[in-house]
């Protein structure tokens, strides 16, 4: 652990030629993976691994380097190695790091590492055979579980030590179904920052009947009507429509580098009155959660749009410094291995006033989207197209019959504008944010929203 070397000496060896700001950053920990597929185990890993990045920032660029190799000598060398890549005036501030502050975000009751292996291949095994016997329609199903642990400090120039432990576990299951030509995929997953007491609440069968019950529905479903139309998004339906057609458009790199439709807007009005959106890393168990983030900034709730009025940016060290703000515990990173950059952690748009059935009923005709798939937008202009896992009719104020094959098309800003209705629930949904080459997990959430009209990609 980094309490055992001089620090000091390895972050004034890393600002030797020069730099206005130093880190080391340590991560090790211990994974397990399970896959089972088509009644098979089709892959176990169980694996270690440890390292450290050494970072400067000089002029507003970053030098960056890491190892596995967590000796001092080691990371000496790294240090002179790094420094070697800046040029500027040497660093003339004292150094003094500090006792290493602990956080806490989420109490673990049942800890992975403790949990035989044998005990979660079952669980895999159990849940995937579940899926298989749902229909003589399945045609395959995969089960995956994961669980991590992580031991995380991060100490840097300006004397600050943070010392933390993140804890994941998470399990999905993927079904295709086939029918008379016509193949169906149901997808579902669950994970948290939590143990192995995550499957108390659901169980790994009650995610692959899930998944299995969606492949098969589809099945059956008609494909969905094309057109303009009011759209109902189920808080089922997870936070695809909130980190995607907002939520990266709002991070501060992207702002900086005028490739994010929300560069120069704060203070006008980018969404309906109705939609508050925020970002908070403090959310109990939530998989984005943590009590610091990769750069030792601790996690907090940032407001984004309050009641439709942009408030402010996600932000990490080095685009706060561009800015002259402080970070919002937004710098984040896969491993050791990767530079921190500006990472959502779990993204919401905060529930209304309006029950969700109400918000149905209201609507004469339209499509209520109970699943979200897929999708994609550029940040540039805002616009965005993604599929719809499972959709059905809306008619007369009532969910009516299933329909496959929907896509949403539309603008960000724009289609945000024109929520007419939030609900009074929420409901989350998890991912693994791709973002340069780095995965970080994140939780997004939604509560059911009535947006006007939308175009609706489906059947002539």
């Amino acid at each position: 652990m980094l309490e055992q070397f001089s620090l000091e000496k390895i972050l004034r060896a890393a600002l030797k030629n020069g730099g206005e700001y130093a880190d080391v950053y340590y991560e090790g920990g211990d994974s397990t993976q399970v896959v089972v597929e088509d009644g098979k185990v089709e892959k176990v890993l169980a694996f270690s691994d440890r390292g450290v990045g050494i970072r400067v920032i000089s002029d507003l660029r970053t030098a960056y380097g890491y190892t596995n190799d967590v000796t001092e000598q080691s990371l000496l060398e790294l240090a002179a190695r790094i420094s070697a890549a800046v040029k500027g005036n040497p660093f003339e501030g004292d150094i003094v790091v500090a006792s290493p502050r602990t956080g806490i975000v989420s109490p673990i009751l049942l800890r992975p590492e403790a949990i035989p292996l044998a005990e979660k291949i079952a669980l895999a095994r159990e849940a995937e055979q579940a899926a298989r016997g749902v229909s003589g329609a399945v045609r395959q199903v995969m089960a995956m579980y994961r669980d991590g642990v992580a031991r995380i400090q991060v100490a840097n120039s300006l004397g600050e030590f943070t010392d933390s432990e993140r804890v994941g576990t998470m399990f999905v299951s993927q079904v295709v179904a086939e029918k008379d030509g016509v193949m169906q995929t149901g997808y579902e997953s669950v994970g948290a920052c939590r143990g192995f007491e995550l499957f108390r609440e659901k169980s790994a069968v009650e995610i692959s009947l899930a998944a299995a019950g969606r492949a098969v529905l589809m099945l059956g479903a008609r494909r969905a009507p094309g057109g303009t139309m009011p759209v109902v998004l189920s808080s089922e339906a997870g936070g695809t429509m909130v980190h995607e057609a907002i939520g990266h458009g709002l991070e501060a790199d992207l702002v900086q580098s005028g490739i994010s439709v929300y560069r120069d807007k704060l203070g006008e009005q980018v969404a309906s009155p109705l939609v508050t959106v925020v970002d908070d890393a403090t959310i109990p168990h939530a998989r984005g959660s943590f009590p610091f983030d990769s750069e030792g900034s601790p996690a907090q709730r940032t407001v984004l749009v309050e009641n439709g009025i942009l408030k402010g940016y996600l932000y990490d060290r080095l685009t706060a410094m561009k800015d002259g703000v402080a970070s919002t515990g937004n710098g984040r990173r896969e491993s050791y291995s990767a530079k921190p950059i500006v990472r959502m952690t779990n993204t919401l748009i905060v529930p209304g006033e309006t029950p969700p059935e109400e918000i149905v009923r209201a609507v004469p005709g339209g499509l209520f989207v109970r699943k979200m798939g897929g999708g994609q937008v550029n940040t540039v202009t805002g616009d965005f197209m993604f599929e719809v896992s499972e959709g059905h009719l809306i008619e007369n104020g009532a969910v009516g019959e299933p329909v496959r094959g929907a896509t949403l098309t539309g603008n960000g800003p724009e289609v945000l504008k024109k929520v007419l209705m939030v609900g009074t629930d929420l409901g989350f949904g998890i991912g693994t944010c791709g973002k340069d080459g780095q995965g970080v997990p994140v939780a997004d959430a939604q509560p059911t929203m009535l947006i006007a009209d939308m175009v609706v990609g489906g059947a002539a």
